[in-house]
Parts: structure tokens; C-alpha cells; sequence
């Protein structure tokens, strides 16, 4: 059986990442950076210690309870190597979640197979703003792949898990509800869009529909159109948008409880 060239190129990036983490923590066999404040409560997670809490952590638990999961399903401990190597996993995620996004957004095809992702979607996992973080216990990780997640389940109309994976990302990066927000945005104008295909299609289609031209096109005369299509699609906007109340709720909840944005 023939093996796809992209596969290929996959498996060349997952055991180099994989020798770079060897290395990385046989040169940095303490914690580097801010690890000194994540490593030790991800521990004390692992522990069963939930009352524990570092107060110069910024930032919410999301990666400490991801490494308790991922502890619980694979048996894992949580010594540094480990707690770095959950962030190691999420970037080997980041490729078939960059190349659906891309799929989705240029409108082509997306790769058979999750294994199979596009060279230029490894080759935007490898900048360094990430790539970097790939061998450190870090929230950068997490809070990237929760987002991609969000917009790509947003943009298939998928919008309860959009939400779900959406209040996830907020868990690593509270400032990621701005992202929630663009996917709720992006996914609606999707599912409008199709709604708007599928009505020129069927000819006897009396869906109603978003006066959506083409940028393009588009001119200043078209605003009145637009906002003038809008009430006749508002229930379909609200049975679209209803699952984003929770992530947006709850962050709110979070910034009232908190007295503010930043943790600490």
C-alpha cells in the first residue's frame, strides 16, 4: 500500500519534535522560564490537591486539568518530562487542525486522513511562536488548539461543540473569548451562506435569506439591503448563535467573581 508523501512529511516532523524533546530535557532537567509556577501546580493536581493554588499564576487551570486527564487515561506521571510532554502532543495536533481551517476557509477539500496533513499547514506549526512552547510546559499550546478546534467546528456548522471546545480555550487563555466571539460570528455567516446556496438551488426554497454580496461588489447602496434581510433571519440567528451564551456567560461570570481579566 502506498503511503501518502504528506504522511511521510507528517512523521518526519512528529520524530524530529520528538528527538528535540529528548534533548531539550536532558540539557533543561529543571523548570525554565515561568514552569516554575505551572509544573508545580499541575503536580499538585495530579495529587488530588484542588484547594492548591499558586497566586501568581495568571492564567486558568486548563493545562493543569488537561495533564490530570491525560494522567487518569494513560497512567501517566507527572514528572516534567511528561507534564512538557502534553504540550508536545498538541502540536502534532496543530497540523490537521491548521490544514481543515485552511480547507475551510479557501473553500477546497480538506485531507483525507488526519495523518495526512498539508506541508504548509506543518510548515505553520514549525514557526517558532509555537514551536517553541512544543518542549516547554507552557499554556501557549492548548489555548492555540482549543481555538483552531473552536473556528473549525464553528465554520461546519457544528456550533454546540464551537461552543464547548470555545469555553475549553477560555480555560487556558481567559482572554480567548475574544475568539469564541469571531468563531460565533464566522460559524453564523457559514451556515447563512449556505442557507443562501441551497435557496438558489432549490427553486422552491422559500427560506428566508442574508442579503450577503460580494465584497467585491459590494458598495455602500447594499447596507440598507442588508440590514433590511436581517429581521426576517433573526430566529434562525438566535437558533444559530444560542450555544455561545455559555462561554460568553461564563466568562462574564468569571470577570465579575474575579474583580478583572487577569488572575493574580
Amino acid at each position: 500500500m502506498d503511503i501518502h508523501k504528506n504522511t511521510l512529511v507528517y512523521t518526519a516532523y512528529a520524530v524530529f519534535n520528538v528527538m528535540v524533546a529528548k534533548e531539550v530535557n536532558d540539557l533543561v532537567q529543571e523548570p525554565y522560564m515561568d514552569e516554575p509556577f505551572h509544573i508545580p501546580q499541575a503536580q499538585a493536581y495530579c495529587k488530588g490537591e484542588w484547594d492548591y493554588w499558586d497566586p501568581k499564576l495568571t492564567t486558568p487551570p486548563g493545562l493543569y486539568i488537561l495533564s490530570v486527564v491525560l494522567k487518569k487515561v494513560f497512567l501517566f506521571k507527572c514528572t516534567i518530562p511528561i507534564l512538557r510532554m502534553n504540550n508536545l502532543l498538541l502540536n502534532l495536533m496543530l497540523p490537521p487542525l491548521i490544514s481543515h481551517c485552511l480547507a475551510l476557509y479557501r473553500s477546497d477539500r480538506p485531507p483525507r486522513s488526519l495523518i495526512q496533513p498539508t506541508v504548509e499547514s506543518i510548515a505553520i506549526s514549525a514557526f517558532p511562536i509555537a514551536w517553541f512552547f512544543s518542549f516547554l510546559y507552557y499554556t501557549e499550546l492548548g489555548s492555540v488548539v482549543f481555538v483552531l478546534a473552536t473556528i473549525l467546528a464553528a465554520g461546519r456548522g457544528a456550533h454546540v461543540l464551537a461552543a464547548l471546545t470555545g469555553a475549553a480555550s477560555c480555560t487556558f487563555r481567559q482572554t480567548n473569548i475574544v475568539w469564541v466571539a469571531y468563531a460565533a460570528a464566522f460559524g453564523i455567516l457559514q451556515d447563512m451562506r449556505r442557507r443562501r446556496t441551497r435557496s438558489q438551488v432549490s427553486s422552491d426554497s422559500n427560506e428566508p435569506v442574508l442579503y450577503d454580496p460580494m465584497a467585491l461588489d459590494a458598495s455602500l447602496s447594499d447596507i440598507p439591503k442588508i440590514l433590511s434581510s436581517v429581521p426576517a433571519i433573526l430566529p434562525l440567528l438566535i437558533n444559530t448563535a444560542w450555544p455561545y451564551v455559555v462561554p460568553v456567560a461564563g466568562f462574564a461570570s468569571f470577570v465579575f467573581w474575579n474583580g478583572g481579566i487577569v488572575l493574580g
